[in-house]
């Protein structure tokens, strides 16, 4: 089974249990989500890392389109934007803006208790990926020292994403994210 898979089984994206923390994100800075497309944004956004074979790699980072995709069917392109740019990385690379699905997706990570989150990055195997792509220097813009344990490198990204939330919960133009990730290549 392909990792993008488990992520959306028992993983970082678990189909059960990620949306619900997006929600609550959302409620956190927005208020209430009355609106029923955003319930179904939150449930579908992140479903396109079904059989990819990575979550940063090339496939992985494509994941949005498959969300954005039936949200754009079943609404219209607006909310095809909005579900297409909850990455922040693909909505730098788009020159678009990124949405606020995208500022409620990072706010959920700190949402979501460590114990869970780790939980479902070690059943699915995610974090050996996301730990090994800091090693490598993928995200070295991002990252101040290299994590040893697991719950360091949770904290730094809590730390890194919860400073990101606060910069751009009102939309604020990202000057954080580059326009492309250093390219890793495995050896």
């Amino acid at each position: 089974m392909k990792i993008g898979t488990k992520s959306v089984l028992f993983g970082a994206h678990c189909f059960f249990i990620h949306p619900w923390f997006v929600a609550l994100a959302w409620w956190k800075l927005y208020g209430f989500p009355a609106d029923p497309r955003l319930w179904v944004a939150f449930f579908v956004h992140d479903l396109g890392y079904w059989g990819k074979p990575n979550m940063d790699g090339d496939e992985g980072e494509k994941h949005p389109y498959w969300g954005a995709c039936l949200m754009g069917f079943l609404f219209g392109q607006r909310w095809f934007e909005f579900t297409l740019h909850h990455s922040r990385f693909l909505a730098k690379r788009n020159g678009a803006q990124y949405s606020k699905l995208c500022v409620a997706d990072k706010y959920s990570f700190l949402l979501t208790p460590r114990w869970i989150y780790l939980s479902m990055v070690n059943w699915s195997g995610e974090i050996r990926e996301y730990m090994g792509l800091i090693k490598e220097g993928k995200y070295a813009e991002e990252w101040q020292k290299l994590p040893v344990h697991q719950k360091d490198w949770h904290q730094q990204v809590c730390d890194y994403m919860g400073e990101w939330v606060k910069e751009h919960k009102e939309i604020k133009p990202d000057h954080w994210t580059p326009v492309a990730r250093k390219e890793v290549t495995r050896g």
